[in-house]
């Protein structure tokens, strides 16, 4: 995209801001997490305790690389992920996904699909299904350093869009000039 989609404004706030804001409705801890070269700006918006800077020692890059390094920075947290990218999103949404994950369930991450792909990037992850793809980073067994991929090592449980909510889990990887 050439710059920081979290720092992008719209109506009045960044969108990482929104997500932020989206979280914490949930009333549930909320952290930010950045790369090394965008610490300094997202903590003039952001305290420092809530900031999780990407751990250098892995070996992987983008989203993958941030749900990473919270996990290792909270080993035994589960993970609500939002991506900043995703401004359309409703917490209602998130509560549907939110309330999927408080029932008993085998399953180590709980998603949407939106026509038949899954939405890795709105999704909740237990710590063991996060340890078990550390464990497979680590081991050199982790062929594709994406999200998606990540999902095929995992229980996954999915919400399907319907087609009124497919829009809101748009994320945009491009701005129009």
């Amino acid at each position: 995209m050439g710059r920081d989609k979290g720092l992008l404004e719209t109506t009045g706030s960044n969108w990482a801001r929104l997500a932020f804001d989206k979280l914490s409705a949930l009333d549930i801890p909320v952290k930010v997490s950045v790369n090394k070269n965008q610490y300094a700006e997202y903590a003039k918006t952001f305290p420092a305790e809530t900031l999780v800077q990407d751990n250098e020692s892995l070996l992987v890059k983008g989203p993958l690389s941030g749900v990473l390094s919270c996990h290792l920075a909270l080993p035994g947290e589960d993970l609500f992920v939002l991506a900043c990218d995703m401004p359309l999103m409703k917490v209602s949404l998130m509560q549907q996904l939110y309330l999927l994950y408080k029932e008993p369930s085998p399953h180590s991450v709980f998603i949407f699909s939106n026509d038949k792909e899954p939405e890795p990037l709105c999704g909740i992850y237990k710590a063991i299904g996060l340890s078990l793809i550390m464990s497979l980073l680590q081991s050199n067994r982790l062929t594709k350093y994406s999200m998606k991929f990540s999902l095929g090592y995992l229980q996954v449980k999915t919400i399907k869009a319907d087609a009124e909510q497919q829009k809101y889990l748009s994320n945009f990887n491009v701005m129009p000039i």
